[in-house]
């Protein structure tokens, strides 16, 4: 019984809560997809706002029938690795067209975001000589990333320049590598990085930068390539992360570069030698999502129009809103009791969006977190802020 004794205070929290609200909000089944922002959830049709499908291409023609023709020359999986037999010429054409796209030398396609920043870092920095600093708000998968390095790893405040610099100032000349972690938006609140501040610091410091835009790619620039085109860094930045799961509409990840020591990774990344490669059908998904993304603006210009309509909607309801304005808007909860009694409260009107709560959240906050898509609708933002119009009544008339 050792090995589970260490879950059991978790599991009666999560158990009670969940007999209190009648709902798994982490185990919810959609049962049959209706389109990129509508499901079946025990029979009843949910609006979906907390899917991360920020242009709304899960269900674009080109990308459905991209992953179809694949399928059909090429099978449907590969049943090996990068290293291996895992490497397809889709694999080696969508390296080319994500480094083209955003103006880097070399690109390396992994076979999910995670693994994509896990297997950059953990490959780049290596202890005793090296150490990563790391922004203390920063996603599992980088923290996993500096813990399978085995390297010092030092955190600085959360979006603050200031800090970071206090701590690469802090390092003795026995410091032969240093490796700043950040991302451009970050997922739980959707607060945006000061990109272009962190990078000179890093780089007055002699350390490099390796910036996420996991959530951001496809979304800030005026051609969707992240924060750091926004903040006209985009060169500037040594190592660029990237998913294939939000605006690509895919499964995959990627870390690009303009350093040719890039290619060193492809036969010391653990995660790109030892996993199987992503399916000939992802791969062409994210090709066609990619070459979309190029092409139309507009999607880009949709969510932020529904990201907008829905920020000010939560504003003038007097919700507690976690950052500003973004397509990820995260309303904080008093406990994790009125965060789970709330997020049933939006599955029984309608609407699907992500509960998190300690100690997945930073400063122990528990959040509704929703993520706003180009592809929703207008019925579909009536149903979300008709519905959060409901709770915010409801949790007045509790509070009284």
């Amino acid at each position: 019984m050792g090995l589970f004794e260490k879950f059991s205070a978790t599991a009666t929290a999560y158990e009670g809560l969940k007999e209190a609200t009648g709902r798994d909000p982490f185990g919810v089944s959609m049962d049959e997809m209706k389109g990129p922002t509508r499901a079946l959830v025990d029979g009843k049709e949910i609006v979906l706002a907390g899917t991360n499908n920020y242009l709304g291409l899960t269900y674009d023609q080109a990308a459905v029938d991209a992953a179809k023709d694949a399928v059909a020359a090429s099978g449907t999986g590969t049943t090996g690795s990068r290293f291996a037999n895992g490497t397809y010429a889709g694999h080696r054409a969508l390296e080319k067209e994500l480094a083209e796209f955003l103006g880097y030398e070399h690109c390396m396609v992994f076979s999910t975001g995670y693994q994509a920043n896990l297997g950059a870092i953990s490959a780049l920095v290596q202890p005793p000589d090296d150490v990563i600093l790391i922004d203390a708000d920063c996603h599992a998968c980088i923290y996993d990333g500096c813990q399978l390095s085995g390297a010092e790893t030092v955190r600085f405040r959360h979006n603050d320049p200031e800090s970071l610099d206090k701590r690469l100032s802090r390092l003795g000349p026995e410091v032969k590598g240093k490796l700043v972690c950040f991302e451009g938006m970050y997922s739980m609140f959707g607060d945006v990085a000061p990109v272009k501040e962190l990078v000179e610091v890093a780089h007055k410091h002699g350390a490099y930068a390796l910036l996420d835009e996991a959530h951001s790619f496809g979304v800030f620039g005026d051609n969707g390539r992240g924060v750091c085109e926004r903040d006209a860094v985009l060169d500037q930045v040594d190592f660029y992360t990237g998913t294939f799961s939000k605006s690509l509409a895919s499964i995959g990840g990627f870390v690009a570069s303009n350093h040719p020591e890039l290619e060193y990774l492809r036969f010391s990344s653990r995660p790109y030698m030892f996993t199987a490669s992503p399916s000939p059908a992802n791969v062409a998904a994210a090709s066609a999502a990619l070459a979309r993304l190029k092409n139309d603006h507009s999607m880009r210009e949709n969510l932020w129009e529904n990201a907008h309509r829905v920020y000010s909607a939560f504003q003038q309801l007097g919700y507690d809103l976690a950052a500003p304005e973004s397509p990820v808007i995260a309303v904080k909860l008093k406990n994790r009791e009125e965060a789970f009694m709330a997020w049933n409260f939006l599955m029984e009107h309608g609407v699907y969006v992500n509960l998190a709560i300690p100690p997945g959240t930073p400063n122990a906050t528990s959040i509704l977190r929703l993520s706003v898509s180009a592809a929703h609708t207008a019925d579909d933002l009536d149903v979300v802020v008709g519905a959060y119009t409901a709770l915010s009544e409801h949790l007045s008339a509790s509070a009284a």
